[in-house]
Formats: structure tokens, sequence, C-alpha cells
């Protein structure tokens, strides 16, 4: 049902982008193949099931609108193939107007989402700030999932190490800046690549999902353990369950160097506080936590930060940071206030703890 309903949606936007663009308003058409790109990636994401057709319909209409964005994008966005262990890994690479050499980030997209849905070719904030993007399917994501291409327990950072290779060989990329950002399940694939691979100058990690997997496959809604075990390509959940237990980011953090920032929603069912601030006490590379008040997984668009998205801001931390503007001893932890402050610019808070938050003696 969910694929036939937003297939409609999806396909009267596409509609009014064709007809926009056949008009001659080309802004406007791409705005509109945007959102039909987005909505039919909701629409396949929906089916758990391989040589689906209506999967890899709807699958190809997400890529078929994304590219007329592409098309219409101001700064070129390349379609691009990894060499990963006699597979091919897809890639959108987002390029800087003049293509200088500059700074670049490796996206890793969360489990729910493909390399084309960040950044938007239309507003990136990545670029905005002087740096390339890639944004990459990874191993049961987006066109690695129609081609098999199975996520396992360690492979995914062997694949964005294979991503940081191909980075470093671009003539528009500086391999001593090399910076990851990853988003959900994407945090944890960045904890383990940061931790094994010593290229990367500086890791973001938002909507963390760290520490052991028990809340998000054991916990929260059945969804997030059918969709892994899809992109796994797993169908015994004993199996399932055996590899989920390897999922962990414990034991990885102090292995990681370059400077980490961790932002999360402080009531996340995906990933409890409790693990996050685990996963923070062990690093011991320069560090920073931003806890959101009174929130859960996501922490865009929220009051804290007035509405906006988190990547300027965690664009903002990964930039700072290439420029040399954090202190070599860096080690804050901010809790966002919810609808008043200064969002992840307060102070920071010297305990998470509750009693030690109010100041109760003996706490």
């Amino acid at each position: 049902m969910i694929p036939r309903v937003l297939f409609k949606e999806a396909l009267h936007f596409e509609t009014i982008a064709r007809a926009a663009e056949s008009a001659g308003h080309v802004d406007t058409a791409r705005q509109l193949y945007r959102r039909a790109s987005e909505v039919y990636h909701e629409a396949q994401h929906s089916i758990f099931e391989d040589d689906n057709e209506e999967k890899i319909f709807l699958h190809a209409k997400h890529l078929e609108c994304y590219d007329k964005v592409v098309e219409y994008a101001e700064n070129p966005v390349e379609l691009v193939e990894v060499p990963w262990e006699g597979a091919s890994i897809q890639g959108r690479l987002h390029l800087l107007k003049d293509r200088r050499r500059a700074p670049a980030v490796l996206f890793l997209p969360g489990m729910d989402m493909t390399k084309e849905s960040f950044p938007n070719p239309l507003v990136n904030p990545f670029l905005r700030r002087g740096m390339h993007v890639l944004s990459i399917d990874g191993p049961g994501q987006g066109i690695s999932n129609i081609r098999k291409i199975r996520v396992r327990d360690d492979n995914y950072e062997r694949v964005a190490s294979a991503a940081i290779d191909y980075l470093a060989g671009r003539p528009e990329v500086d391999p001593d800046k090399i910076v990851i950002a990853g988003i959900s399940f994407g945090s944890h694939w960045g904890a383990r690549t940061a931790a094994r691979d010593k290229r990367v100058r500086a890791l973001a990690a938002t909507y963390a999902v760290v520490g052991p997997k028990k809340a998000i496959f054991e916990e929260a809604s059945p969804r997030f353990k059918q969709m892994f075990m899809y992109m796994a390509g797993i169908h015994d959940e004993d199996e399932f369950d055996a590899m989920a237990e390897r999922m962990t980011t414990a034991g990885y953090a102090g292995k990681i160097s370059c400077p980490t920032l961790l932002s999360m929603g402080e009531y996340d069912p995906l990933c409890h506080l409790r693990d996050a601030v685990e996963f923070f006490e062990e690093l011991s590379c320069p560090k920073e936590l931003w806890v959101f008040e009174d929130e859960f997984h996501r922490i865009s668009q929220r009051e804290g930060i007035a509405g906006l998205e988190i990547y300027p801001f965690i664009a903002d931390w990964l930039r700072d940071e290439l420029d040399g503007r954090h202190p070599a001893d860096l080690s804050k932890t901010v809790l966002v206030p919810k609808n008043r402050g200064a969002g992840p610019y307060e102070a920071p808070v010297g305990s998470l703890n509750l009693p030690r938050r109010a100041g109760l003696k003996g706490s």
C-alpha cells in the first residue's frame, strides 16, 4: 500500500516539475524534481524484497528525478564508481563550482537513506563552506542494495576507506583534509572508519547510533531490524542477532585520534544517552558532545536550533576544525536547550547527570 500511495504523490510532483521545465521555469522545476525524487525514495524504501519489479522501478524513478536536479544544479555533481574488493560502490561527488583544490567531506548516509538523500544539490551546506562532498551508497544502501552488495558487521568501514582512496586521488581534493560526516547509522560506520583509517582528519557524527545495538534492533520499532536484515540479505533472525552483537563501537572510540563531534537527542530511542556518553568518555581525542534537550532521534528542524537542519552546524564545526579554530585539548559537552538559549553555542555543562545538573550535594 505505502509504495502505491507514495508513487501517486511523487508522480504528481514530477508532472508539475516537467510542466514547469517546459515553461522554462527552471528554478521551480528543479525544486519540484527534488521533492519528487525524495518521495520516490520513500516509496521504494518500504519494499524489502530482492528483484522486486516495483522496487526497481521506483528506485529508478528516484534516480531519474535526482538526475534532473543535478542537470540544473549550479555546482557540478558527478556520478562516480568506487572500486572495492571486486565490486563497485556508487557515489555522488558534489564539487565546488571552480573545482579548486579543497577539503572534502565523505558523507555516510543512515540506513534509511541513499546517496541522493543528502546533500541536496540545490542547498549544500558543505559546498557553501568550501568543501567538496562525496556521498555513497554503501553496502545495503540504494543502488548497492539493487546490486545485492550486502552489509556485514565490518565491511562498511572498508568501503569508506576505499572511498577515501578515491577522494585522495582526485585533483580537486586535498588528501590531508578529508573529513567524515555520518548520520544515524552512518555515525556508527563513521566511528569505526575513523578508528581504523588515520587519514580521517575529523569526524562529525549526528543522530548518533553508537555503542551496542540492542536499542535499535530489540527495543525500537521492528521495522529497523526488518530493514537491516534485508540490507544484509539475512533471513534467519538468530543469524542476524549474532551479527548485530558484533555491530558495536565498544573498543573503537579509544582508537580514534581525529577530533570528533557527537550530537544526539536526549531521549533517542535508537541509542540510549548512557551508551553515547560511555562512547564519548572513551574518546581520548579532541571531542565535543551536543545533547539536544527533550529530543528523540531526529534533531534537525528542532526548536533548539531555530528549526534549521543540523547539517549547517556540523559543517561549521568541521570547517572550524580544518581552519585550526578548535583548541588541541577540546573536551566539551553542550546541552542544547529546547526552546531558549544559544543552541550548540551554549556554554558547556559539567555533567549530564541529573543530580549534578541540579546542583545537589553528594551527587
